[in-house]
């Protein structure tokens, strides 16, 4: 049985699990085909039963839209999925039920698959910030900064600005350029595409249903989508204990499975999230489709218990925004401040 990580030596450990993972990367076609129809059918369904739910009450609106948004959550994480090459067998398959997801995720396929992967390549190494994951400084970077920059940081890291306008600028402003690749034509036109199909889309619904109905239901969807998706991705990574080092010292399969979290949730919340809290499992093998992440919970326990963190204990993961690579944890501004008069306070020498 394979073993958990040892002080001495952690990179053949985990080496060792992405063999055992292997088995279970193989999608099943018609699995996968079912996954899509039971997410894409219900959030259509809801997205009708929103529009004539106005006439009646908008606060029925807004209840349908709570279950429509979590359908939307699932069907970006479908589009995860086909980005890594996961949820078909097939390339082009992937691709294109990717592609078309984008239009309704708001999120250009290509451009996404591409920062995602480098997100996947430099999770955890300190060198390599800046692709895909959430803006953390260290302890010593922070207290560098100068006042104002400081400030940035701090609202930049507020819990309003992260779960709540920066998703929102996110996926209705900034995914509308290739930010990142701006030298592309390639993302460009993922990112063109999708906005003209968009666009198209959106045209022909505001034809039938009106322009007012159409975006009172768009975007409380759409909105609590991005909050929701952008929390599931902050506390995948974002915990006391997850793993932040420097070259030489990072390794891709360390930084994998045990700087990326086992999101514990209840099980309705699991199926609306594709089992994407199985986060340390995906990072290390990110070609297991999300339905059989589970399986190998079941199969190898021990799993389970690394980097588990359950659905209360993630709240407390909001006040930790600071890498101290003294301790090797996250901490919270209080205690990063702490640490650094500490080590301020002159050292008295007796004679």
């Amino acid at each position: 049985m394979l073993q958990q990580k040892k002080a001495d030596s952690t990179a053949p450990l985990t080496r060792d699990w992405t063999k055992a993972l292997a088995k279970y990367r193989k999608p099943s076609h018609l699995r996968s085909i079912l996954e899509l129809a039971m997410t894409g059918v219900p959030f259509l369904a809801l997205w009708t039963a929103a529009w004539w739910s106005i006439s009646i009450s908008y606060w029925l609106t807004l209840a349908l839209c709570i279950p429509a948004a979590g359908l939307l959550v699932r069907l970006f994480l479908i589009q995860h999925d086909c980005g890594h090459g996961a949820f078909f067998r097939n390339r082009k398959a992937n691709n294109w039920v990717g592609r078309v997801l984008g239009i309704l995720t708001f999120t250009p396929y290509e451009v996404w698959r591409r920062d995602h992967a480098l997100h996947h390549a430099s999770s955890g190494n300190l060198d390599k910030r800046g692709f895909g994951d959430i803006l953390t400084l260290t302890v010593e970077e922070y207290m560098a900064k100068t006042r104002w920059q400081r400030l940035s940081y701090r609202l930049y890291r507020n819990p309003i600005v992260m779960f709540g306008i920066g998703p929102a600028y996110v996926y209705l402003l900034r995914n509308r350029i290739p930010l990142g690749f701006m030298r592309s034509p390639h993302h460009w036109v993922s990112a063109m595409g999708t906005n003209v199909a968009a666009a198209i889309v959106a045209a022909i619904v505001i034809y039938f249903v009106g322009f007012g109905p159409f975006f009172m239901v768009l975007l409380p969807i759409t909105l609590l989508a991005a909050s929701f998706g952008v929390w599931l991705f902050y506390v995948q990574h974002q915990f006391e204990e997850t793993v932040w080092e420097k070259d030489p010292s990072w390794d891709l399969h360390d930084a994998a499975l045990y700087g990326s979290s086992h999101y514990d949730l209840p099980k309705i919340l699991r199926w609306f999230s594709a089992n994407i809290g199985i986060h340390h499992v995906h990072h290390l093998y990110s070609k297991i489709p999300f339905y059989r992440l589970p399986q190998v919970l079941r199969d190898y326990p021990e799993l389970a218990s690394i980097k588990r963190l359950t659905l209360m204990e993630s709240f407390s993961t909001v006040k930790l925004r600071l890498w101290d690579e003294g301790q090797k944890k996250l901490v919270s501004f209080r205690t990063a401040y702490a640490l650094h008069s500490q080590k301020a306070e002159p050292v008295l020498v007796r004679s």
